[in-house]
């Protein structure tokens, strides 16, 4: 005879808002950013700040993140004011896709 299991949605909260999830996402933001910083851009010759955007990657977290601030998060984001048109291009400049490209190979 199978036991029966019944979810508790107090207990499915405290393990979103755990400190063992939290761990877990800061582990796989940390390979993301690793993965960033692996295939970052570097400016050339004329650039005058080379390996700028490279070095500008951080890993932040919390335990009350998530649309309805429930659960444990982990985030990576780039600090240089120009990583947005690394990111996406512009006009003149290719997008990079340098995080999308780091979360589709990295997170696992």
């Amino acid at each position: 005879m199978a036991a029966r299991f019944k979810m508790s949605n107090k207990g499915v909260g405290q393990l979103l808002r755990s400190e063992m999830v939290r761990a877990e996402m800061v582990r796989r933001a940390e390979v993301i950013k690793s993965a960033a910083e692996a295939i970052a851009p570097v400016g050339g010759p004329g650039d005058p700040h080379p390996g700028h955007y490279k070095s500008s990657f951080s890993v932040t977290s919390t335990l009350r993140g998530g649309r309805r601030r429930d659960r444990a998060t982990a985030t990576v984001t780039n600090s240089s004011y120009y990583a947005r048109w690394v990111e996406y291009g512009t006009e003149k400049v290719p997008a990079h896709h340098v995080l999308l490209r780091a979360a589709q190979a990295g997170g696992r």
